[in-house]
């Protein structure tokens, strides 16, 4: 808090105070500079740029139209510029370090792909031209969809989906529409107990009845489980292969005949794509609909600060109910068909406006191009090598609950901290002081305590060996009872612990005036 000459009312609070014995009188910490609430910085009648007064007009809200002020800070333009510099400051990025995120595969996003998504002619297209001047995107578009059913040896592909979530959406609602076209009214849909939480949600709200299956010893599906479980009300399976574990689901080809054979669909889960890129295609293995993640597996700035992309591919007995709008060619060139009509009579709809994310098209089909065939299924190869370094690199001080080789990422539980005090929340507050983003912790639910790391194909061996060492030396700590270090962690970071369970049971989701003239303008602002 500073008060009116810009001064600390009190020290800062920052963790960087823990173990260094010394406060500074502005509040920040050499390079880590410190950043009051924008709405403390506001003062009235402060103005970045001159403008005139505005011409009076008549509202046509109405009765609904703003009495007072918005209630925002006045601000100079070096104070805003400042203040978002400095929060810049305190983000994680796959720019800055290594990201071992577990199923989210944070790789390194290829400057090339950026510079050609901000060319002249595709930086500056807009989605409500004329589709005789975007041809040469809508090309592109195409010449994406072709590869990616390449890839994944499908006969057609969904492009508009935003992300993954939304690509579940797409594969469930397709599967809806198949049934209802063949009179059928199912209710219930398979999800391993291992799954992306997104895969049950989905089906909820397509209002199926989600029916878990349990996972074997080996954390595979259970087959015997899932044989019990199917029947005539069964619209399909949704699975994810690699699963959530890090583990191939070697009865795929059986599961799919079993799903088929009652009439169902297997929907695959394409979040976990990187592991198997180039080695293997979910269409030979029996798969009606897959969303693919743009934004992880072709590196589009997942962590970077773009948006998502999910493209979903479909069977040919799904295809017919693809979602508008889609990309034709004929005679006079690409045109998108965007109504339920004609060849897309059976589509059951539109999901979102226009054609879907663009920037991501670009930056994915400039992935596949540079790469070519030979370096997309290197990525894949080398993806599970690095995740296999780690996990054999760390299997005399960790557990891996299952046994053998691991796909793309490798998954510990926390039985090596029991009896130290030090919980899975401890050790990843403790990466955060050396300098690495946590690992993915508590997923998947199947396993205690979980850590789940995926190094990508992206990371070298140094600096695999050094989070390795990293972490070796954090468990070594751990078990010698050097708690001290883990009950404070983070203390080098912006922030001191926080009570993240506190946070989300009692959010504040507004700012809390804590004088009369804060008062006064809170009570004017709303």
């Amino acid at each position: 808090m500073l008060n009116k000459q810009g001064r600390p009312t009190q020290p800062a609070e920052s963790s960087t105070e823990i173990g260094q014995g010394s406060e500074t009188y502005s509040g920040n910490k050499g390079l880590n500079l410190e950043s009051p609430l924008i709405f403390e910085q506001g003062l009235d009648g402060r103005i970045g740029v001159d403008m005139a007064e505005p011409k009076q007009v008549e509202s046509r809200l109405g009765s609904i139209a703003r009495k007072n002020p918005i209630g925002l800070p006045d601000l100079s333009e070096p104070q805003v510029l400042r203040h978002f510099v400095r929060l810049s400051r305190q983000n994680y990025a796959i720019d800055s370090g290594f990201y071992p995120l577990g199923s989210c595969t944070m790789k390194h996003n290829p400057r090339i792909n950026e510079k050609v998504a901000r060319l002249a002619g595709l930086g500056d297209l807009h989605p409500m031209q004329p589709t005789s001047t975007v041809q040469g995107a809508l090309e592109l578009i195409d010449s994406l969809a072709h590869w990616l059913k390449t890839i994944t040896g499908m006969p057609a592909v969904a492009m508009s989906p935003a992300a993954g979530a939304h690509g579940e959406l797409c594969g469930v609602m397709a599967i809806r529409a198949a049934h209802e076209a063949k009179g059928e009214a199912r209710t219930r849909i398979l999800v391993p107990e291992s799954a992306h939480g997104t895969n049950p949600a989905t089906a909820a709200l397509c209002g199926y009845k989600v029916d878990a299956v349990p996972a074997r010893e080996d954390g595979r599906m259970d087959l015997d489980a899932f044989a019990e479980k199917l029947g005539p009300d069964v619209a399909g399976v949704m699975l994810t292969n690699p699963n959530t574990c890090g583990l191939f689901e070697s009865d795929v080809k059986k599961i799919a005949g079993m799903v088929h054979e009652i009439g169902a669909y297997f929907y695959c889960d394409g979040a976990n794509l990187n592991a198997i890129l180039g080695r293997t295609r979910p269409g030979d293995l029996g798969v009606d609909a897959m969303h693919i993640n743009l934004h992880k597996t072709f590196s589009t700035p997942h962590g970077g600060g773009g948006p998502g992309s999910g493209p979903v591919v479909l069977s040919d007995a799904l295809s017919a109910f693809a979602p508008v709008p889609f990309i034709t060619h004929g005679d006079n060139g690409f045109d998108l068909v965007e109504h339920q009509e004609g060849q897309a009579e059976k589509s059951f709809g539109r999901m979102k406006g226009y054609h879907g994310q663009m920037g991501m098209f670009i930056r994915a089909l400039a992935y596949m191009q540079s790469h070519g065939s030979d370096g997309l299924r290197q990525i894949a190869e080398d993806a599970v090598l690095n995740a296999n370094y780690i996990r054999v690199g760390l299997d005399d001080l960790m557990r891996s609950p299952f046994e053998g080789i691991c796909m793309h990422e490798a998954l510990f539980d926390d039985s090596s901290l029991k009896g130290t005090g030090v919980t899975t929340l401890d050790l990843a507050k403790a990466l955060i002081d050396e300098g690495y983003h946590p690992m993915t912790m508590y997923f998947p639910l199947v396993v205690h305590g979980a850590m789940l790391i995926e190094p990508t194909e992206s990371e070298s061996r140094q600096t695999l060996d050094q989070f390795i060492g990293t972490m070796r030396y954090l468990l070594e700590k751990a078990k010698a009872g050097e708690t001290e270090m883990f009950e404070q962690a983070p203390r080098f970071a912006p922030r001191r612990r926080l009570d993240e369970t506190g946070a989300a049971r009692h959010p504040v989701l507004r700012w809390v005036p804590e004088t009369d003239e804060e008062e006064e303008k809170l009570s004017q602002a709303s």
